[in-house]
C-alpha cells in the first residue's frame, strides 16, 4: 500500500507523475534470430549482452493528427519506450516460433491518435517484426500495424525504421503529420542507384540481365546482356555487384553454391519456405558435377535401354542400382554429402527414386496415344499456345529476305484423308482446324542450335481437327530444318501423318516427340519463365519504389509479389545462367535466354488478359451474351473454361476494390504515386517496350482496373497453370522430352534399321539422355511442389491486412466466389461427357483449382492450388 502511495505522489522510479496521462498497451509479435538462422552462432548471446548494457529495442509512437512545427510538421513523437524481458524470452531452434512482447506507451492529447511508430533495434542481430497491436487508444478499440519486415540493428540504417497503421490513404488524403514520413520511406526504398547492396539494405532498383554469363571462364561461358536495344528484356532487381574483370558490361557472379544473392531482405523466403526449397538447391548443385558424374557413369548409365528402365526411377520400381563400392567412393569425393544423401534417398539402395508422375499412375502407355498428345495442348502443362488455323497452308511471319520462304509445305493431300469427310475449306469455315506452331519461334535459332550444341531437332507445326465429341485429332506434323546451303530457298520440310503400325507408326511417334520437345522448351523459357517470372519482377520493383504501403493499390497488389524477386534471383544463379540447369536440360542450350529475348520483342501487356489472349489465338469469338463477352470455339477447353471463371472473379474483386477509393477518372489522374508508378513501370521496368502503343494510359478507372486484373492474373492463375503441372506431366520425360539428340533416320542407315527392329530403343536414344533426365526431373519435382507455408488466392497472411471494413467485405465475397468455382471444377471433372477434363491417362484437370478451402497447408505435389504469387 505504501509503495502505491509513493508511486502516486512521486511517480514510478522517481518520475514526475502524469495525473491526466493514459496508458496504451501494445503487443509485439516477432521472430527472434536464432542459432539455426545463419552462421552467426553468437546472435542470441550478444543480444543478451546488449540488453545488459541498455541497448535494447525501443519504440516511439507518431501522431497522425498533431504535427511538430520544429520537425517539419511531421507527426509529434511520443515518449521512447523499450521492450522488456527480451532475455527471458528463450530463443527456440524452430524457425517460425513467434515471441510476444508487451509494452506500455504513455499517451496524452498532444499525441492524439497514433498513425505510425519508429522502432530502433540496438541489438547485435536482426529480428522479424510481424505485427504490433495497440489497445485502448482513445476513440479506437485497437490499432493494428501489419509489419512483416526484418529490422536490422539501427547502425545499419541512415534513417529511422517507420511502420504505418493498417489504414489506407491516397497520397492527397494522407494526414498531414504522416505525409513526410510516407514520402521519405519511398525515397529510402529507392536508394541512390550506386554501390554494392548488402542484406540489410532495403533498396529496390533496376538492372539489366547482365549476370548470366561468366566470361572469365572462356567464350563458351559468355552470354549477351539482356536488356537494351539489341536484346530487349524486362528488368531485374539491382544487386550492385562489381563488374566482371573480363567484360565490364557484365556483372560478376557469386560462387555457384552461394545462394545469398541480394534482394531486399523482406523479399527473401521465410525459414519454412527456404527449408522446403533446400532440396531444390542441393539438386541444382548437379550442374557443377556433370563432368564428374558422367566420367563415372558413362559406360553403363548413359542410356535408358527400355521404357521399363525409365519406370525404375519411380517409387515402386526396382530402381537403378548403385555403382560398386569403388565408384561410390569416387562419387563421394566429388559430390557433397548433403547432395549425395538427397540423391540416395532414405533407403540408401536406389539412385534417384522419384514419386510416380500422374501421367503414368493409372496407365503406363496411354501418354503415347494421339488423343492424349492432343488433349495436353488444352489441359496439360502448356495449354496457352494452341490457336485456330484461319488460313491454309500455315504461313510464316519471319522476314522473307532474312530467312527465305518459311511457309508451311503441308498440303490438302496430307490431311484431308483424316478429316472425317470434311474439306479444308469446310473445316476452316466451321472453326475446326487448329495448330500448335513452334516454327517461327525456333527457326531463327535452329541453325546455331543444331551446329553448336548437342541437340539435333526441328522447328515444328502440328495441325489438329476438332471432332464432334470435343476432342482434338492430330492430322499432320511438319518438321522443318534451315537450308544451310541456300537460305534464300527457305526451310527444308517433311510432313508426317498419323500411323499406328510398322515403321510409319514408329516415325509418327518420333514426330510427336519432336513437337513435344519444341513445346517443352517454349513452355519453360517463354510460357513459364518469361511470361510470368520475368515480366512480373518490374512490377514488384516499381510498386515498392513508388507506392507507399498506405496506398490502396499497394495493398491490393503486394500480396501477389511474395518471394518473386528471390526465386528469380536464385534462377539467375543456378538455372538460367551459362551452363545452368536450364541450358543443360532444354534443347536451345546456350541460346535459351537469347531466344526468350527474341520473343519478348512481341510481348504485349494487354494481351496477357485471358480474354484478350483467347481472342488473339482465335480460340474464342465475341459473344456479348456470355459472362466475359466471348464464346469458346473448343467448348471443352479446361484451361480456358476454368481460367475464365478465375479471371472473372479476380476482375470483379479488383473492380469492387478500386471503386472504393477511385470514384472518378479525375482521382486516377490526380494520384501522384500511381502516375509515378505507371510511368516508371513502362519507362524503366519494361523500358525496351516503352514506346509500344498498347500500354494502358492510366487516365481512367478502367485503365487502372484492367492493369491490376492482368497483374494479379499473371502472378496467380497463369503461373499456377504453367508451373504446377510440370511434374505430373513432365516428370515422366518420354511424355515431355526436352532434348532430341538425332534427326529422323534415313533409309539405309543403321539408325533406320534400329528403328525398324527396336523402335522403343530408337525412341529413347533420340530423346533426352539419362543424366539430363535425372537432372531435369529433379528440378521440376521441386518446382511443382507447394510450400507448406503457401498462401493461396483468396487468402491473406493476416486478417488485419486493412482496417477498412468495406474492402474486407469485398475480399470475403471474392473468397466465396473461389470456393464456388472449386465446386464447379470438381463437377466438371466428374462429367464423362467432357473428354478433355481427364483423358486417356485419367488425370483430372485441377491446376486452376484455387484451393481456398484447404487450410492444412501440407504442401507437396498436389497438382492443384493457385498460390497468391510467383514464389517457386
Amino acid at each position: 500500500m505504501l509503495e502505491k502511495i509513493l508511486e502516486t505522489v512521486c511517480g514510478k522510479n522517481g518520475e514526475e507523475p502524469k495525473i491526466d496521462g493514459k496508458k496504451i498497451k501494445g503487443t509485439l509479435v516477432l521472430n527472434k534470430k536464432n542459432v539455426m538462422d545463419s552462421i552467426d552462432v553468437c546472435a542470441s548471446f550478444l543480444d543478451r549482452v546488449h540488453e545488459l548494457f541498455g541497448k535494447g529495442v525501443s519504440l516511439q509512437l507518431i501522431s497522425a493528427v498533431h504535427g511538430d512545427s520544429e520537425n517539419g510538421s511531421r507527426g509529434k513523437l511520443g515518449k521512447t519506450v523499450f521492450l522488456e524481458n527480451w532475455i527471458s524470452k528463450v530463443t527456440s531452434l524452430s524457425a517460425e516460433d513467434e515471441v510476444t512482447f508487451n509494452v506500455t506507451f504513455e499517451w496524452d492529447e498532444s499525441i492524439g491518435v497514433p498513425g505510425a511508430f519508429i522502432i530502433r533495434n540496438h541489438h547485435h542481430s536482426q529480428f522479424y517484426l510481424k505485427t504490433v497491436t495497440l489497445e485502448d487508444v482513445p476513440g479506437h478499440d485497437k490499432l493494428h500495424f501489419v509489419c512483416n519486415s526484418w529490422v536490422y540493428p539501427a547502425h545499419r540504417y541512415t534513417y529511422d525504421r517507420v511502420f504505418f497503421v493498417n489504414k489506407t490513404y491516397l497520397p492527397f488524403d494522407t494526414p498531414e503529420p504522416l505525409r513526410l514520413y510516407r514520402e521519405e520511406e519511398l525515397i529510402n526504398l529507392r536508394g541512390n542507384g550506386s554501390g554494392m547492396l548488402k542484406e540489410w539494405d532495403r533498396v529496390y532498383d533496376y538492372s539489366f540481365y547482365n549476370d548470366l554469363g561468366s566470361p572469365e571462364k572462356g567464350q563458351d561461358h559468355e552470354r549477351p546482356v539482356l536488356g537494351g536495344s539489341e536484346y530487349p528484356y524486362p528488368r531485374r532487381g539491382r544487386t550492385g555487384r562489381r563488374p566482371n574483370k573480363k567484360d565490364p558490361e557484365s556483372e560478376s557472379r557469386l560462387p555457384l553454391l552461394n545462394l545469398n544473392i541480394y534482394v531486399p531482405r523482406d523479399e527473401r523466403f521465410s525459414q519454412v519456405k527456404f527449408s522446403d526449397f533446400i532440396a531444390y538447391a542441393l539438386k541444382s548443385l548437379g550442374q557443377v558435377l556433370v563432368p564428374e558424374i558422367k566420367s563415372i557413369f558413362d559406360k553403363t548409365f548413359n542410356e535408358f535401354d527400355t521404357f521399363q528402365d525409365v519406370l525404375k526411377l519411380y517409387e515402386g520400381g526396382s530402381g537403378i542400382k548403385l555403382p560398386d563400392g569403388h565408384c561410390l567412393a569416387k562419387l563421394r569425393e566429388c559430390v557433397p554429402w548433403e547432395l549425395l544423401r538427397e540423391l540416395l534417398r532414405s533407403d540408401g539402395e536406389k539412385f534417384l527414386k522419384f514419386p510416380v508422375p500422374d501421367v503414368i499412375k493409372e496407365d503406363k502407355t496411354a501418354w503415347r496415344t494421339d488423343t492424349e498428345f492432343a488433349r495436353e495442348m488444352l489441359s496439360g502443362v502448356n495449354p496457352v499456345l494452341i490457336r485456330r488455323l484461319e488460313e491454309f497452308p500455315p504461313t510464316s511471319k519471319l522476314d522473307l529476305e532474312t530467312y527465305g520462304n518459311q511457309n508451311s509445305s503441308i498440303t490438302g493431300e496430307h490431311i484431308e484423308k483424316n478429316m472425317n469427310g470434311l474439306t479444308i475449306y469446310d473445316a476452316i469455315k466451321q472453326n475446326k482446324l487448329f495448330i500448335l506452331d513452334h516454327h517461327d519461334a525456333l527457326m531463327p535459332y535452329l541453325e546455331r542450335i543444331n551446329k553448336n550444341t548437342n541437340t539435333r531437332t526441328y522447328a515444328t507445326r502440328t495441325l489438329l481437327l476438332l471432332q464432334d465429341d470435343g476432342t482434338l485429332k492430330p492430322l499432320a506434323i511438319e518438321l522443318s530444318l534451315p537450308n544451310f546451303q541456300n537460305k534464300e530457298q527457305g526451310a527444308i520440310s517433311r510432313v508426317f501423318t498419323p500411323a499406328e503400325h510398322g515403321i510409319e507408326g514408329s516415325i509418327w511417334q518420333l514426330a510427336k516427340a519432336y513437337a513435344s520437345i519444341n513445346d517443352s522448351g517454349y513452355h519453360q523459357l517463354i510460357s513459364h519463365w518469361l511470361n510470368t517470372h520475368a515480366v512480373i519482377e518490374p512490377f514488384v520493383i516499381a510498386t515498392n519504389r513508388q507506392l507507399s504501403v498506405l496506398h490502396p493499390i499497394y495493398k491490393l497488389l503486394h500480396p501477389h509479389f511474395r518471394d518473386t524477386m528471390y526465386i528469380n534471383a536464385l534462377a539467375r544463379q543456378i538455372l538460367i545462367n551459362a551452363g545452368g540447369i536450364l541450358e543443360t536440360t532444354v534443347y536451345p542450350g546456350q541460346y535459351s535466354m537469347e531466344m526468350s529475348s527474341f520473343i519478348y520483342k512481341n510481348w504485349n501487356f494487354t494481351e496477357q488478359a485471358l480474354p484478350a489472349d483467347l481472342f488473339k489465338r482465335g480460340v474464342a469469338v465475341p459473344d456479348p451474351s456470355q459472362r466475359n463477352g466471348l464464346r469458346l470455339l473448343i467448348e471443352d477447353y479446361p484451361y480456358a473454361v476454368d481460367g475464365l471463371e478465375i479471371w472473372s472473379a479476380i476482375k470483379d474483386w479488383v473492380e469492387e476494390y478500386c471503386s472504393i477509393y477511385y470514384h472518378s477518372d479525375d482521382i486516377v489522374q490526380g494520384d501522384s504515386e500511381l502516375q509515378s508508378w505507371w510511368k516508371e513501370l513502362r519507362e524503366e521496368g519494361h523500358g525496351d517496350l516503352k514506346n509500344k502503343p498498347w500500354w494502358p494510359k492510366m487516365q481512367t478507372r478502367d485503365d487502372l482496373m484492367e492493369t491490376c486484373t492482368i497483374v494479379i492474373w499473371v502472378a496467380t492463375a497463369l503461373h499456377a497453370a504453367v508451373n504446377f503441372g510440370q511434374y505430373p506431366y513432365a516428370g515422366y520425360l518420354p511424355n515431355r522430352p526436352t532434348v532430341s539428340r538425332r534427326l529422323i533416320p534415313e533409309q539405309g542407315t543403321p539408325e533406320y534399321a534400329e528403328l525398324e527392329s527396336d523402335p522403343d530403343l530408337a525412341f529413347l536414344k533420340t530423346i533426352t539422355a539419362q543424366f539430363q533426365t535425372l537432372l531435369g526431373i529433379s528440378l521440376i519435382e521441386i518446382l511443382s511442389r507447394h510450400s507448406t507455408d503457401e498462401i493461396y488466392l483468396g487468402q491473406r497472411d493476416s486478417p488485419e491486412w486493412t482496417a477498412d471494413i468495406i474492402p474486407k467485405q469485398a475480399f470475403e465475397r471474392f473468397s466465396g466466389k473461389l470456393v464456388n468455382i472449386e465446386e464447379r471444377i470438381t463437377r466438371r471433372n466428374s462429367d464423362k461427357r467432357l473428354k478433355n477434363r481427364v483423358g486417356p491417362v485419367n488425370v483430372a484437370y485441377t491446376l486452376l483449382y484455387p484451393n481456398t478451402s484447404d487450410y492444412s497447408r501440407s504442401g507437396g505435389l498436389t497438382g492443384k492450388g493457385i498460390p497468391n504469387s510467383i514464389s517457386i
